[in-house]
């Protein structure tokens, strides 16, 4: 059996909300459920599975949501930036910081992903001669459990690519990361990126067992991806130098003028969807949390002095000049540009109708599934991305007794949508989300091949309190 999952986004906790511990629990009881059902063959008859593979499709440890980025002193050096020398000791440090920060701050999370290797947790009943579970009779002792084998894998996405990275220096970091999350990888090795890299040949051959082929999907988002997985994308520059700097300068500057309600929500930014919304949920929330427009005011100067900086950084000048991006570096342009007058409705108007017409809702990857070659040949019934944050099942092709389906992974990520009546009005509507794909091989699961799952929460009403950090979620209670 095969379970894929990705987008968990972990954070040191300096960024937004993030997945919370009872997610966990419940992916927990379900992955139990799981080895149970595959246990029970196309024959009819119950027999126990021996092993249970999770791969971890990328964007797990979220390493550029950090204030770190941007944070200056001892081990913090403020000059670094993700495009700079990935084999500077500077750089090795930051990653290696944040790292820290990110285990130390899902530490709970982590033991409970772990435990699924050591404990019952995933253990099913045995079976009996006649093929069935066995059952405890009463007043009689506890069954012994049938152990089931976990074994955790390791993919990288645009989030955590910096785990990617082959110079030695990474290996004592990813070495970290293996024995927090009790993974298969091997830290001397990068985590892959491509199933098809020489080093992903452990999760290359349970991909082919289940005719699975999954990758993150990142190579398909101009933003998010350059030429290879070993360097920096403009979506890093947004994320660091524009979503986290403009929530840090906000507090710094107007703390003591804004509503908590309205601190928190600018943490919330790189969970607004599509991002090209971003600006209406910022000037959304300001008429919605600050009555003051005198604040307002200065609210919007803070994001046209960060917006203009942005702009002359050289990494992003570049791309701005680049042939190869240009189109969507002009899309950036534009947004920025709009975004000067978000406290305007008109811009809000301007930026809905423009995200109709552009398709940011009609943002499938399917079409690339139909180029791999892995679908063309048909090695895999299954093409498994992520990176999207939403969760689908498309067919791609069927044939007699053979069929081809594109499904995404979605996140487990707090998401935060515009409603759709009346967009100018400003309205978004927040969820947790948690999503997991299963495959099952030979005989598994009554001989079917596959099942998937994607559940929403709402969000719970918080009171803010004043000594709460952005990012705390440790009130929430579990899904």
């Amino acid at each position: 059996m095969l379970v894929i999952i990705s987008d968990l986004h972990l954070t040191d906790g300096s960024s937004g909300e993030t997945v919370h511990q009872g997610t966990l629990r419940v992916f927990r009881e379900r992955l139990r459920n799981l080895a149970y059902a595959a246990s029970w063959r196309a024959n009819g008859k119950y027999k126990p599975i021996e092993e249970m593979n999770i791969v971890l499709l990328g964007d797990i440890l979220d390493a550029l949501r950090s204030s770190k980025w941007l944070a200056e002193g001892t081990g913090n050096p403020s000059s670094v930036r993700p495009w700079d020398d990935p084999r500077s000791e500077a750089f090795v440090q930051k990653v290696d910081a944040i790292t820290k920060a990110i285990l130390a701050r899902n530490a709970i999370f982590f033991t409970m992903l772990r435990e699924l290797q050591h404990t019952s947790l995933a253990s099913i009943p045995p079976a009996t001669e006649n093929g069935r579970p066995a059952r405890v009779a009463r007043g009689a002792g506890s069954l012994p459990k049938f152990p089931v084998k976990v074994r955790i894998h390791y993919m990288v996405g645009n989030h955590d690519w910096f785990y990617h990275l082959p110079h030695p220096a990474y290996q004592r970091i990813r070495g970290k990361i293996v024995e927090a999350l009790g993974l298969e990888n091997d830290p001397q090795q990068p985590f892959p990126h491509d199933p098809t890299e020489p080093f992903a040949a452990a999760i290359r051959q349970v991909f082919e067992e289940h005719r699975v082929f999954a990758r993150h999907g990142d190579i398909y988002d101009p933003f998010n991806f350059e030429e290879h997985r070993d360097q920096a994308s403009l979506g890093d520059a947004i994320v660091i130098d524009l979503l986290s700097n403009f929530a840090a300068e906000v507090k710094s500057k107007l703390g003591d003028s804004l509503p908590l309600e309205c601190l928190a929500g600018f943490q919330e930014l790189d969970n607004v969807r599509p991002l090209l919304m971003a600006p209406v949920w910022l000037g959304g929330l300001l008429r919605r949390t600050c009555p003051d427009r005198r604040v307002h005011r200065q609210v919007q100067e803070v994001w046209n002095d960060l917006a203009d900086r942005f702009l002359k950084i050289p990494f992003v000048r570049h791309h701005l000049t680049s042939r190869r991006s240009w189109m969507h570096a002009q899309k950036l342009q534009w947004a920025l540009r709009l975004s000067r007058g978000l406290l305007s409705p008109e811009s809000g108007r301007i930026i809905c109708w423009a995200g109709e017409r552009i398709g940011s809702r009609k943002s499938s990857y399917y079409p690339y599934a139909l180029r791999e070659q892995a679908f063309r040949s048909r090695k895999a019934r299954f093409i498994v991305y992520g990176h999207t944050h939403r969760h689908e099942m498309l067919p791609l092709d069927s044939s007699y007794l053979f069929s081809q389906l594109y499904l995404n992974s979605g996140t487990w990520r707090p998401v935060h949508e515009l409603a759709r009546f009346q967009p100018n009005r400003e309205a978004f509507i927040g969820y947790h989300t948690m999503t997991y794909l299963a495959f099952f091989k030979g005989d598994e699961r009554n001989g079917r091949t596959f099942e998937c799952w994607s559940g929403g929460l709402a969000k719970s009403v918080q009171r803010f309190q004043a000594d709460a950090e952005p990012g705390d979620n440790s009130r929430n209670e579990g899904l």
